[in-house]
C-alpha cells in the first residue's frame, strides 16, 4: 500500500478538535454532565442491539452473529520492511525490536486524516511469559524459568516489553499494517526515557547509571492508559515489582517503600544479567518505574516522558477528559487489593497546540477517593505540608508523596477498594466507571457500602457522578451500578438486572470503554471453565433508563485468555480489542507450556505457539457496532 507524507500533529489536531473544543474544555461534556442525572437519563442513550453470544470456553476467539473478527497484529508479526517470517526457534533481540511486542494490553486508535480509513494504533505490551515463548525450557515452576533463562532469551523479553506505534490503513473493510511508515515504533524496557515532574532530580531516584535522578532506561509492565486530546498516548506501569530480586542492604531506607510496592517476589530472571533489577545493587531503581509514561506517537525520535505528577503505584489505566474549565483531569486505578482510586487535575489549562501542551501532566494536583457510606464522595488532595503528609510522617517533599503514593493515600484516609482497574468518563453523561475486579482478602467486619462483599470473587462496577458535573469538583456521589458474578447463585449476591440472560453476566471487570454513543462496553480478566463456566470477553452494560444493569455478551476469547484494550474508532464501525495470554492453563496452578499450551490460538499451526494479538472486529456488511 502506498505510503502518504505524514501529517504534522497539529494537522490532526485541527481535524479531530478545533480551536474551540480544545480552549474551552468539550463544552458540551460539561453542560451534559451539569445537567444532572435526572436529565440525563431523559436523553437516553440508545440501547444494545445485537445477537447475543452463548457463553463457553474453547480454544476459539468468537463473536455475535452478524459480526467478523480479524486478527491484526500477532506477537513477532515484522512492523519494519526486511525482516523474514516470524520464528519463534531463531527469535534475537535485535528482530524482537522490529517486531510486535508480547502480551498486548491497551490500545488506542488515533485518525491520520478525515476519512477515517488510516490511524495510528497505540499499543501496549505489559508483560512475557516465557514458557509460551521459548521451547525447551523444561521448568516446572516460575523459580526454575528464572533460572534456565539465558542472556539472550532475557534480552528477548526485554524487547518484546513496552509498547508499539503502528499505522493501519482500511481497504474494502479490511484494516492492515502499513510497512514502512514514518510512524511506526517500538519502545522496550531499555528504551531511554525522561523523568519529569516533581520527583524528577530526587535523591531516590538518583543511581550511579543516573546521578541527577532524571533517566532511565524503558517502561515494563505496561498496562492500560489513554490517548490525550492534543495527540499523545499516556501509558501505566502496573506491577513493576516483579522484575527485582535480590534483598535491600539491612535497615536501607527504603524498606517500608518496598514492601508497600510488595518488592521481594520476583517473576524475571532480569537481575541475573542486569544489576539495575537487582535491589542488593541498585536499591533506587524501582522508584525509577511505577509511573504513568507520555509518548508522542508522531515522532518516533522524541523521547517518553514519566509524569511523575501523577503518581507512584501500580497504574492500570490513564484515561481522561478535558473538565469545563479546561484543566485535563485523569482518571486512574491503582490495581491490588485494598488499593485506591486516584484522579489527576492539571494545573494548566488545555491549549490549541502541541506546544501549549508539551508539559501540561508536570504540574497539578494528585487527589485520592473517599467513598463515605450516605452515597457521598471526596477526592483528598495528596499536597505535601496538609493532612499529616509531613516531614513527621516521612514525607520531606511533594516528590517523596508522589514516590509513595500508596502510603499518603492511605495515611489521608482514602478508601481501600477491591482492585481497582480501568476507569473511564462518559462523555456524554459526565458520569464515571470504576471497575473492581475482585478482591477475596476482604473479611465480612471490612464490609463497606462502596466494597459490599467479603470475599469478593467477582467484582463490581461503581458509577461517579461528580458534584454539579463539574470533574475537578471536590466532591461526587456514587453508586454500585452493578455486582458482578452469576445472579442464580443467591450466596454470590450479583446485582444485574432481570433482563439479564444466563449468558449474560460476567464476573471480573477489568478494562472498559465508552463508544461514540455514550456507551459502556467491559472487558473481563479471571473468568474461566472453573470458575464462571465462560471464558473472558466483551459484554455490553446498560447504564440509563429501565434496563440498566442488564449485560449482554459480544465477544469471548480462546481458553487461557484474557480481554484487554477495548477501543473504537471514532465512526464506531471497528472496535479494536487485544486478546492476552492465550494458550495458558484453565485451571488453578498449572504451569503453561510451549510444547503444550491450552490452544495454538491463532495460527493453529504445530511449529507455532499461542500468540497475544489484537484483533479488529467489524460488522459484517459495514455498520456501527451494537
Amino acid at each position: 500500500m502506498p505510503h502518504e507524507p505524514a501529517p504534522t500533529l497539529d494537522d490532526v489536531i485541527a481535524q479531530r478538535f478545533s480551536r474551540r473544543d480544545l480552549m474551552r474544555g468539550a463544552a458540551a461534556t460539561a453542560l451534559a454532565a451539569g445537567l444532572g442525572p435526572e436529565a440525563a437519563a431523559s436523553e437516553a442513550l440508545p440501547g444494545f442491539d445485537f445477537p447475543e453470544l452463548a457463553a463457553g470456553v474453547d480454544e476459539h476467539l468468537h463473536v455475535a452473529d452478524g459480526y467478523e473478527a480479524q486478527v491484526l497484529l500477532r506477537w513477532g508479526d515484522p512492523l519494519f520492511p526486511g525482516l523474514p517470517a516470524f520464528d519463534p526457534a531463531r527469535l534475537t533481540p535485535e528482530e524482537q525490536e522490529r517486531r510486535f511486542g508480547y502480551n498486548n494490553d491497551f490500545v488506542g486508535f488515533i485518525p491520520l486524516g478525515s476519512d477515517g480509513d488510516r490511524g495510528l494504533l497505540v499499543v501496549n505490551h505489559e508483560y512475557t511469559k516465557a514458557e509460551l515463548m521459548f521451547p525447551g525450557l523444561g521448568a516446572t515452576d516460575r523459580k526454575g524459568v528464572i533460572a534456565t533463562l539465558s542472556s539472550e532469551q532475557v534480552a528477548v523479553e526485554m524487547a518484546a516489553h513496552g509498547g508499539a506505534v503502528v499505522e493501519i490503513a482500511r481497504r474494502d473493510g479490511r484494516w492492515a499494517p502499513v510497512i514502512g511508515s514514518a510512524y511506526t515504533r517500538r519502545i522496550t524496557a531499555r528504551t531511554p526515557m525522561a523523568i519529569t515532574g516533581p520527583a524528577a532530580g530526587h535523591p531516590r531516584l538518583a543511581t550511579a547509571a543516573d546521578p541527577e535522578g532524571r533517566w532511565v532506561e524503558g517502561m515494563i509492565n505496561n498496562c492500560s492508559g489513554g490517548v490525550t486530546p492534543w495527540g499523545t498516548w499516556l501509558s501505566g506501569e502496573e506491577n513493576v515489582h516483579y522484575y527485582f530480586q535480590g534483598a535491600l542492604p539491612a535497615g536501607h531506607e527504603e524498606a517500608r517503600n518496598a514492601k508497600t510496592m510488595g518488592l521481594g517476589k520476583p517473576q524475571y530472571g532480569w537481575g541475573r544479567f542486569h544489576a539495575r533489577f537487582d535491589l542488593s545493587k541498585t536499591p533506587n531503581e524501582p522508584n525509577r518505574f511505577g509511573w504513568v509514561v507520555e509518548i508522542d506517537p508522531f515522532d518516533p525520535a522524541s523521547v517518553p516522558k514519566k509524569r511523575t505528577a501523577l503518581g507512584r503505584f501500580k497504574h492500570e489505566g490513564a484515561a481522561g477528559l478535558t473538565a469545563g474549565d479546561g484543566r485535563y483531569v485523569v482518571y486512574l486505578g491503582d490495581d491490588e487489593k485494598f488499593q485506591h482510586v486516584y484522579r489527576f487535575v492539571s494545573a494548566g489549562r488545555v491549549g490549541a497546540t502541541r506546544v501549549d501542551n508539551a508539559d501540561l501532566l508536570d504540574a497539578g494536583t494528585l487527589s485520592v477517593a473517599r467513598f463515605e457510606a450516605d452515597g457521598s464522595g471526596r477526592w483528598l488532595p495528596l499536597t505535601h505540608g496538609a493532612g499529616g503528609l509531613d516531614a513527621g510522617n516521612g514525607f520531606g517533599s511533594q516528590a517523596e508523596v508522589l514516590i509513595e503514593t500508596r502510603r499518603a493515600a492511605r495515611l489521608l484516609g482514602g478508601t481501600p477498594m477491591d482492585r481497582p482497574e480501568d476507569i473511564e468518563a462518559n462523555p456524554k453523561t459526565g458520569r464515571v466507571y470504576v471497575m473492581l475486579t475482585n478482591n477475596t482478602d476482604r473479611t465480612p467486619a471490612q464490609e463497606e457500602p462502596s466494597n459490599p462483599r467479603a470475599a469478593n470473587a467477582y467484582g463490581h462496577v461503581i458509577e461517579l457522578q461528580p458534584d454539579g458535573g463539574d470533574h475537578v469538583a471536590d466532591g461526587f456521589r456514587w453508586d454500585v451500578l452493578v455486582a458482578c458474578g452469576d445472579p442464580a447463585k443467591k450466596a454470590v449476591g450479583a446485582t444485574f438486572s432481570t433482563l439479564t440472560t444466563a449468558d449474560g453476566w460476567f464476573g471480573m471487570p477489568d478494562n472498559c470503554v465508552i463508544d461514540g454513543r455514550g456507551r459502556l462496553w467491559i472487558a473481563t480478566d479471571g473468568n474461566s471453565r472453573r470458575g464462571t463456566g465462560r471464558a473472558d470477553g466483551i459484554w455490553a452494560l446498560e447504564t440509563e433508563g429501565p434496563r440498566r444493569g442488564t449485560s449482554r455478551h459480544f465477544l469471548r476469547v480462546p481458553v487461557g485468555a484474557e480481554m484487554c484494550g477495548p477501543c473504537f474508532t471514532p465512526d464506531d464501525a471497528t472496535l479494536f480489542v487485544a486478546v492476552q495470554h492465550p494458550g495458558e492453563p484453565d485451571e488453578e496452578g498449572a504451569m503453561a507450556r510451549y510444547e503444550t499450551p491450552s490452544t495454538r490460538w491463532p495460527d493453529f499451526a504445530p511449529g507455532l505457539p499461542p500468540r497475544p494479538s489484537v484483533v479488529a472486529v467489524t460488522r459484517k456488511g459495514g455498520g456501527r457496532i451494537g
